[in-house]
């Protein structure tokens, strides 16, 4: 991964990077799909009580904001500004002239490019990025696919195949402050994008539209496209 952050504003999102946001959807996958990654059969093992206690930790935070930092799958960067409200709402602000928005309202994710006129909606629980914005992350039952403990970091992969195939979305958490650092979503053809997250803030309060959809919009928008 390069680090040179100064090139992000510069850069435009791909369509597969904007969907590595959580918009993953159903098709084939390779199991093991994050090296090192041990998965954990339910009915063999249990989800570690430490897991567990750090993801309450994050389901109890009602409300975010930062920078993030977007790696694709070639290495690609993007950047900008994200605002999260659980449980289901989530903006993504994209640097740059292109404009790229992601709005999650909890109910839908679209992706709005105004440089292209273009607005995508698809349903949130039909994502990998619901089981990031629920409103209690629970780590009962098939959904936990793996759960890794290190001594600087704690990764635990999920995913739902009854509900996005075999998309995942893998979570890595600071094990001392409970602090999420980053996902990666890996899609249904096994390529990962990652966003990492810094200089947040809990506890903070949003206007009343910064989550809204304009679903109107959307519609008009995809109705004269046809």
């Amino acid at each position: 991964m390069k680090n040179d952050l100064s090139v992000l504003s510069d850069l435009a999102p791909t369509r597969r990077q904007l969907l590595g946001l959580g918009l993953a959807f159903a098709g084939a996958a390779a199991i093991n799909l994050v090296p090192g990654f041990q998965l954990l059969a339910s009915a063999q093992a249990a989800v570690p009580a430490a897991a567990q206690k750090i993801a309450d930790h994050f389901s109890a935070v009602k409300s975010m904001s930062g920078e993030f930092v977007q790696f694709g799958p070639k290495g690609e960067q993007t950047g900008g500004k994200f605002f999260l409200e659980r449980p289901g709402k989530i903006r993504f602000n994209y640097n740059g002239s292109s404009n790229f928005k992601v709005i999650s309202d909890g109910k839908s994710v679209v992706i709005l490019n105004k440089k292209m006129n273009t607005s995508d909606l698809y349903p949130l629980s039909k994502t990998p990025l619901k089981l990031l914005l629920d409103d209690r992350i629970d780590l009962s039952g098939d959904r936990v696919k793996s759960v890794k403990q290190e001594d600087d970091l704690t990764t635990i992969q999920l995913s739902d195949k009854s509900v996005f195939g075999n998309a995942r979305i893998t979570m890595m958490f600071d094990p001392k402050t409970y602090d999420l650092r980053q996902w990666t979503i890996t899609d249904a053809q096994g390529k990962d994008t990652t966003v990492m997250i810094f200089n947040t803030k809990e506890g903070v309060s949003f206007a009343p539209d910064t989550f809204a959809i304009d679903y109107t919009a959307n519609r008009e928008l995809n109705t004269k496209t046809r």
